[in-house]
């Protein structure tokens, strides 16, 4: 009896899942609207031009360089990295500015890399290395002062924290980087079996030393301080350039809302059934991902169509596929 029931249970559950719980859209769209999708889809997944690539990496630089100079340099902020190294040897010889040192260090790094690494990995890092060391040499000509512009230590690392962040969340998004010690990270990668990051921080908080023994306690508290917030800033950075909202959506009409995110907000979404728990009621259960603005789009819609409606809108930084960033 209880086998028997169980395969007429089996039945009954194959025969509710081969129906799909939210009736297909693509009838309602035009060809046209189809083919206009597919090209915002395909704009969407793809890689920067090569024009908005040198912008974006190119601003990213400019933001970078004026950290160096109006904020880093005029406060011996010696966070690490070339800049960092470039601000203590600019203390110990004085008779260079942090831009020439800049080009030094960064002259070097390319010819290690040329030695050690296939050309081919370098081609952007030796563009971005030469252009960060030419805007610092630039900004060094135009703001020749050599003193904080606001008088306040505070507000200059935070501003000296927040610029290069910014840069960096710009040129990583791209697939760039700003050249200097990622060469160096990279010889190391490929040479050794050290991990990388755990090795560039060393690096880095040896220079902070450096620039206590130089500066006294308090300029080597606030590069501390500056080095800590760097690795945050710049993480909250880059992911705050890829956030996401996964919605999941609970209600009455679920056809409106897959046509309301189809049509309107030009996405789509992933339907299934789900069952309540206490009530035992099946219900159909609407996820899609979407930008913020798209997600505030969408969940105005549904509480005007049904304001009982059960929403859940989380953050996500990492959405890789078609229609978002690519596979690469």
């Amino acid at each position: 009896m209880s086998s028997g029931s169980e395969g007429a249970d089996r039945v009954g559950f194959a025969t509710l899942e081969a129906v799909p719980p939210v009736e297909p859209i693509r009838h309602l769209i035009t060809p046209e609207a189809v083919a206009h999708g597919e090209q915002v889809c395909m704009k969407r997944g793809s890689r920067p031009h090569l024009i908005q690539f040198l912008v974006m990496l190119n601003l990213g630089l400019v933001l970078t360089a004026l950290a160096v100079v109006l904020f880093k340099t005029p406060n011996n902020f010696a966070f690490g990295g070339t800049s960092g190294v470039s601000v203590v040897l600019a203390t110990l010889m004085p008779k260079l500015p942090v831009g020439a040192f800049m080009w030094i260090l960064n002259i070097v790094l390319v010819g290690l890399g040329y030695i050690f690494l296939d050309r081919r990995q370098l081609v952007w890092s030796v563009f971005a290395s030469f252009a960060l060391s030419a805007y610092v040499s630039l900004f060094e000509w135009i703001f020749p002062y050599g003193r904080s512009l606001t008088g306040d230590m505070w507000l200059d690392l935070c501003f000296a924290v927040m610029l290069p962040a910014i840069g960096s969340a710009i040129v990583f998004d791209i697939g760039a980087s700003t050249g200097g010690t990622d060469i160096l990270a990279m010889i190391l990668k490929r040479y050794t079996s050290l991990e990388i990051g755990r090795a560039l921080m060393l690096v880095d908080v040896g220079i902070v030393c450096i620039a206590a023994l130089l500066y006294g306690p308090r300029v080597g508290l606030y590069c501390v301080l500056g080095l800590f917030a760097k690795t945050l800033v710049v993480d909250k950075s880059i992911e705050s350039i890829h956030l996401r909202k996964v919605c999941t959506i609970i209600c009455r009409r679920p056809l409106e809302v897959e046509t309301f995110i189809v049509k309107r907000l030009e996405r789509t979404a992933t339907i299934s059934r789900g069952y309540g728990a206490f009530s035992g009621s099946c219900e159909t259960v609407i996820m899609s991902v979407l930008t913020c603005r798209q997600a505030a789009k969408l969940r105005r819609f549904v509480r005007e169509i049904d304001p009982c409606a059960f929403i859940t809108i989380v953050d996500s930084s990492e959405i890789v596929g078609r229609g978002f960033r690519d596979m690469g």
